[in-house]
């Protein structure tokens, strides 16, 4: 491992913001998601001599995280803490500008997919794994990925009240805006 240690350090490291969204769609907290980086860093390096040269690299760590995150959430699945909402009011603290409440929602909406059908989108819709890869990692079948996919989909717009893609953005004015600066950054 001693040969291969400087090689490795670097690819791990460079798969750290790939691994971190990942982490915050699976926990939904940046705190419990930089966590979970660590364990699965932690858990990939001790288990370094067990990767395959010539196999992805992110895939191992994916599958990794993603054993790691469930492990955990059995765990806490029995746990019951701040079952009335109180403690988590007092932390939530209200966006200023547009995009950040848009975030703010889709993070929401988000959050209310299973974890299974919000693992795959995350997967291929924000981490750019193929449905091959996706099924990999997540050891079921492609047609199974397609599925939770669709599915996510399809509940994310229901879940934002989005009826196609025109209407989640910008409003009129913002864009407006937006298209007048970039106008005349180009004149």
């Amino acid at each position: 491992m001693t040969s291969t240690a400087p090689r490795l350090k670097t690819a791990l490291l460079a798969e750290i913001p790939s691994l971190r969204a990942f982490a915050i769609s699976l926990t939904g907290s940046m705190d419990r998601a930089d966590d979970l980086v660590q364990d699965t860093l932690m858990k990939a390096w001790a288990a370094a001599d067990s990767f395959q040269d010539g196999t992805s690299l992110r895939a191992w760590l994916f599958t990794i995280m993603r054993n790691t995150f469930f492990s955990q959430h059995r765990k806490r699945r029995r746990e019951v803490q701040d079952v009335d909402g109180e403690a988590a009011s007092r932390l939530v603290s209200h966006p200023e500008q547009f995009g950040h409440l848009d975030l703010a929602d889709f993070r929401a909406a988000l959050a209310e997919l299973p974890v299974d059908q919000r693992e795959v989108l995350m997967l291929v819709g924000a981490s750019g794994f193929s449905y091959e890869e996706a099924a990999e990692i997540c050891n079921c079948a492609i047609g199974t990925i397609k599925s939770r996919l669709n599915r996510a989909r399809q509940r994310l717009m229901q879940n934002l009240k989005v009826n196609s893609v025109d209407e989640y953005g910008p409003d009129l004015a913002t864009a407006d805006a937006g298209a007048t600066s970039r106008r005349s950054a180009f004149i």
